[in-house]
């Protein structure tokens, strides 16, 4: 059985990001809710043994200082996981596929910065 990496993620990096609101979609009205960390699983595969997973994050701030702020404290929590153990999930290797980079949202009020990351995982022993 595969680990819930998105739950993983969401689990290992909220220490690591306090004041921030970490999850799984956008929450409605985020432009008052900012700063928010949206994170989603975007693909992947496994050989049997290692899972590869692909997660985006979506950093939101109000301004472009503020998003590229955030951006860069979830880069650093996101490469935190590695060799690590997150929401009960051994992660072996984090890297980033794409670094933030700024997406226009269509709200003026919030900024939004996407990044990229492949994380390496095994199955889990209960399975």
């Amino acid at each position: 059985m595969w680990p819930d990496m998105e739950l993983a993620v969401m689990k290992g990096i909220r220490p690591q990001l306090e004041g921030v609101r970490v999850t799984d979609e956008v929450p409605a009205k985020v432009e008052g809710l900012v700063p928010v960390v949206v994170v989603r699983i975007a693909g992947g595969a496994d050989d049997r043994i290692s899972d590869t997973v692909t997660v985006d994050t979506e950093s939101f701030g109000a301004d472009r200082a503020a998003m590229w702020q955030l951006a860069e404290r979830t880069r650093a929590a996101v490469h935190a996981l590695a060799a690590t153990m997150a929401g009960g999930v051994v992660i072996d290797t984090v890297d980033t596929e794409q670094r933030p980079v700024e997406v226009p949202y269509g709200n003026p009020a919030v900024r939004r910065a996407v990044a990229t990351y492949r994380l390496t995982t095994r199955a889990r022993a209960d399975a």
